[in-house]
């Protein structure tokens, strides 16, 4: 099965370098001309998070279609961090310690992210098991939910932070079941 990862179109959140994991913002101009700007093939499912920017990128590449929203797809809470710059959390100690674990220490008052990993993986295989007489599938999501994913799937093999892309962007490649193989960076 051809499967295709998009992380959503820029917010103004994600220019100002935000953490925007449960606010629910939409697009702004420069990330719907960005989108406006890419081809993407069509798939014959499209898996949305249920967050806005996720819904407004999937109808602008997708116009056609419909799409399948999944709860469980939706970005890592990042509690107290949430919609806050690295700027803005200079001298807090626990955004410190957070940076000090590389990332791997529970976000305070948010979800941690080895839980958020289980979830978007949980999530994927039980779609991926669903649709399994599909020959193509597209998800458009988050960052994180693409790292997460293509952590345990991803081939070549990669540690979470290297799977990571930029807003409107993503991967393409072929999933056998256990395996999806990379072929093209969006």
């Amino acid at each position: 099965m051809k499967i295709t990862f998009i992380r959503h179109g820029a917010t103004k959140g994600n220019l100002e370098k935000r953490y925007i994991g449960t606010t629910n913002e939409e697009l702004c101009p420069e990330g719907i001309s960005e989108l406006n700007k890419l081809d993407i093939t069509q798939s014959e499912v499209i898996i949305v998070s249920p967050m806005k920017r996720c819904i407004q990128t999937a109808e602008l590449l997708f116009p056609a279609s419909k799409y399948i929203v999944c709860r469980e797809l939706r970005e890592c809470d990042f509690g107290r961090f949430e919609g806050k710059n690295y700027i803005e959390l200079t001298g807090d100690a626990e955004y410190q310690a957070w940076i000090d674990s590389g990332g791997k220490k529970c976000f305070p008052d948010g979800e941690s992210p080895e839980i958020f990993k289980q979830r978007c993986i949980s999530a994927f295989d039980d779609i991926v098991k669903k649709y399994n007489d599909k020959k193509s599938m597209a998800f458009v999501v988050h960052g994180g939910t693409i790292m997460s994913i293509l952590e345990k799937y991803g081939y070549p093999e990669r540690d979470y932070y290297d799977w990571n892309v930029k807003n409107g962007h993503g991967w393409t490649g072929d999933f056998d079941g256990r395996r999806i193989n990379i072929s093209e960076k969006i």
